[in-house]
C-alpha cells in the first residue's frame, strides 16, 4: 500500500479554527453549569444566555467553564482521533476532526471526520466504526465517576421550573449504577453533577447517538461488519422505532428518526473483502453493545 498522505494544511487550519470556536461556546455552557452547581440549582437556559454576555462584559469569568469545556472537548477529540487513527492504520484517507460550535446548552453539536476513500474490508469497517465510541467511552466513564463522587444531593432539581427555563437531564444506566454504588438509596435524579460530570454526561449522550445501529453512523458500521442483512433491516426499521420514543419521552427522537430516514437514500459503498470478523473484533463488538446500553437514555433532556 502507498504511504498515506496527511490531510492538507488548509484542513488543519479549518479544524483548529472550529476547535477554538467550539471552545468558546463550551466555555459559556460550562460557566452556566459551574454557577448552577455552586448555587445548588438545575441548569437554566436563561443563565446560559447570560453567560454569553460575559464575552464582552467579563471574559475572565468564563474561566469557570474551563473544567466542563476541557473535559467535553477531550472526550469528543478522543472519539474522533479513534476514527482518525483507525483510518490511518487501514490506509483510508480522512480529514482531521472537525468540531461543530453551537450556542446550545451543551455548547456544541459534537465533532466528525470526513472519510475520503473507500473502506475496502469488513475488518476495516469495524475498526473505523468501533474505535471512536469505545475510546470516547473510556474517557467519559472516569469523568462520570469523578462527577458522581463530587456530586451534591439536590432534590429540587428533579422538578423543572417553567418560570426559569430550567432543564432536567436524564440518567443513563451507567449513572444509575454509580449512584447505587456510591449514594445508595438516593434517587439519581437528585444528583447535581459538577461541570466535569456534566461534560461526561454529554459524552455518554454523544456515544448513544453515534452507536444507533443504522445507516452510516458508527453503530451502523459496526452492525454492518457483523451482519450486513441485519444492518439493512435495522436501517429500515429504526426510524420507525424512534417515533414512539419521541412521543412518550423526548421530541428530539423525531429529529433523529427523520435524519436516519434520510440516510437510507445515501449510497452505501461496497465492501470488497467481506472476510468475517476475527474473535477479538467480535468481542469488541459486544463491548460496543454494552457501552450503548450503559449510555442510552429514553429521555435525555426534558423541561424545555
Amino acid at each position: 500500500m502507498p504511504v498515506l498522505q496527511r490531510p492538507s494544511l488548509k484542513s488543519l487550519i479549518l479544524a483548529v479554527a472550529l476547535f477554538l470556536l467550539t471552545l468558546g461556546t463550551c466555555l459559556a455552557a460550562g460557566t452556566q453549569f459551574a454557577v448552577a452547581y455552586a448555587n445548588q440549582q438545575a441548569a437554566s437556559l436563561d443563565e446560559f444566555l447570560r453567560a454569553f454576555t460575559l464575552f464582552y462584559k467579563d471574559p475572565a469569568a468564563l474561566l469557570a467553564g474551563l473544567p466542563f469545556a476541557a473535559t467535553l472537548l477531550t472526550i469528543l477529540l478522543a472519539h474522533e482521533l479513534g476514527h482518525f487513527f483507525a483510518c490511518r492504520h487501514h490506509n483510508i484517507h480522512s480529514s482531521y476532526p472537525f468540531f461543530i460550535p453551537f450556542p446550545s446548552l451543551i455548547g456544541t453539536f459534537g465533532a466528525f471526520i470526513l472519510i475520503r476513500s473507500p473502506i475496502r474490508t469488513t475488518r476495516a469497517l469495524f475498526d473505523v466504526g468501533a474505535s471512536g465510541p469505545l475510546v470516547g467511552f473510556v474517557f467519559a466513564a472516569p469523568a462520570l465517576l469523578y462527577g458522581v463522587l463530587h456530586s451534591s444531593i439536590a432534590p429540587a432539581i428533579a422538578n423543572p421550573d417553567p418560570n426559569q427555563n430550567t432543564v432536567i437531564f436524564g440518567t443513563p444506566l451507567l449513572l444509575r449504577l454509580l449512584d447505587a454504588l456510591f449514594h445508595p438509596g438516593v434517587n439519581p435524579h437528585f444528583l447535581l453533577l459538577p461541570p466535569v460530570g456534566r461534560a461526561a454526561w454529554v459524552g455518554l449522550f454523544a456515544t448513544t447517538l453515534n452507536l444507533l445501529p443504522a445507516g452510516q453512523l458508527d453503530g451502523g458500521h459496526i452492525l454492518r461488519s457483523v451482519n450486513p442483512r441485519l444492518h439493512r433491516s435495522s436501517t429500515l426499521l429504526l426510524p420507525l422505532a424512534l417515533l414512539p420514543l419521541g412521543y412518550f419521552f423526548w421530541y428530539g427522537w423525531y429529529v433523529w428518526a427523520a435524519l436516519l430516514f434520510g440516510l437510507r437514500f445515501l449510497r452505501t459503498a461496497p465492501i470488497y473483502d467481506p472476510i468475517p470478523l476475527d474473535p477479538p473484533r467480535r468481542f469488541a463488538a459486544f463491548l460496543t453493545l454494552v457501552a450503548f446500553i450503559l449510555c442510552f437514555m429514553p429521555a435525555p433532556i426534558f423541561g424545555l
